[in-house]
């Protein structure tokens, strides 16, 4: 199938949708973008890249630019409370043959990926008002204009305006955390992923370049303590980290997953965290969301029709996003156990259950 004459509208300019409208303006369709925030974030927390969203980047012919502005990320370390290693592995073990990890502010990959499309036009400030089905198309409303379009994707995140209108209210599920993520200057061990577990919360450290560091910190949904108190036994650099917060922003929120039996109806589809979204301890919502530009564009390039082509991108991508909500299902049941039996587990066996978790997305999408 052409995507000559095939108009598309891409509801979210995420980092789904933003990919999203590049693939397809690559296959040739007509493409416009909208977002109800008001203009481009131009600040924001950090991003944790594995081996499969960077390879992604490279299909997108983006890794590069992104590679310019990030760090490498070369270990993984996981630890107690106190500082005590439980286990630790290598990103070029891990994902050999792949391509490297990857960690930047999430505003300056958000910019490359804006940049990355091109003369598609995206409007920022407008929100869906309505959909409409009939046999031609799909007819959406926006700001009080009826307009109709061959495909509409609904890329608009957890919260999507296209799937309440299209599927419904009902798929967004608590996880039971409630997590808080920032940016500080700060010294920590270079090209290191690291996150120290305790009772019954974590605090991740990234370093994304120029003495950045980017932050996560979680804990139970009914706990709404400050971070001092959450954190408060945890050894250095975690003390010296909140030193540097200050004023500095804090973005602070429920974990929620989306769990749809289908992401799409007639010609409207969900992609990225609107259809699948999970809890990040995979790291593998833009991992997810990237893959999803590219099969779909795949599908849309060898199918039929539309219809057909959403079919197979739903049967192509779902044993996958179904994988890596177990996965995150059962690190965060680990997390769970008693810190004596978790720590002495993660020591014996979490090399191993790391690279299990992840041996399915060294292969292509």
């Amino acid at each position: 199938m052409r995507g000559d004459g095939v108009r598309v509208l891409v509801v979210g300019a995420g980092i789904a949708g933003l990919a999203a409208a590049r693939t397809l303006h690559e296959w040739g369709a007509s493409v416009e973008v909208i977002d109800r925030q008001p203009t481009s974030p131009l600040e924001g927390t950090g991003i944790f890249l594995p081996g499969n969203s960077v390879r992604a980047l490279g299909t997108l012919g983006l890794e590069d630019q992104v590679a310019r502005r990030a760090a490498g990320i070369l270990h993984q370390r996981t630890l107690d409370e106190r500082g005590r290693t439980l286990f630790e592995v290598e990103t070029d073990e891990l994902w050999h043959g792949v391509a490297p990890c990857l960690a930047l502010s999430r505003a300056d990959l958000h910019q490359l990926l804006l940049a990355g499309v091109g003369d598609v036009p995206v409007r920022w400030g407008e929100s869906l008002e309505a959909v409409a089905f009939d046999h031609v198309g799909v007819t959406v409303t926006v700001g009080g204009t009826p307009t109709r379009f061959d495909l509409v994707l609904g890329a608009d995140g957890v919260h999507s305006t296209v799937r309440q209108l299209t599927f419904g209210p009902r798929a967004v599920r608590k996880v039971g955390q409630y997590a808080r993520r920032f940016v500080v200057d700060g010294d920590v061990e270079p090209a290191t992923w690291s996150v120290r577990l305790g009772p019954g919360s974590a605090f991740l450290s990234i370093p994304i370049g120029e003495r950045r560091v980017y932050c996560y910190v979680d804990g139970p949904l009914d706990d709404p303590r400050p971070l001092r108190d959450l954190l408060a036994g945890y050894a250095d650099p975690v003390p010296t980290l909140l030193d540097a917060l200050e004023d500095q922003a804090v973005h602070a929120g429920e974990i929620e997953e989306v769990v749809l039996d289908s992401w799409a109806r007639d010609t409207v589809l969900l992609i990225g965290d609107a259809a699948h979204a999970t809890s990040p301890n995979m790291a593998q919502g833009a991992g997810m969301a990237l893959e999803d530009a590219i099969v779909l564009a795949q599908t849309l390039g060898s199918a039929t029709s539309l219809t057909e082509a959403l079919t197979t991108f739903e049967r192509r991508r779902r044993p996958r996003t179904d994988w890596v909500r177990e996965q995150t299902h059962r690190r965060d049941r680990a997390r769970g156990l008693h810190p004596t039996l978790r720590n002495l587990l993660l020591r014996r066996f979490g090399a191993r259950i790391q690279h299990a978790n992840y041996r399915p997305l060294r292969d292509q999408p």
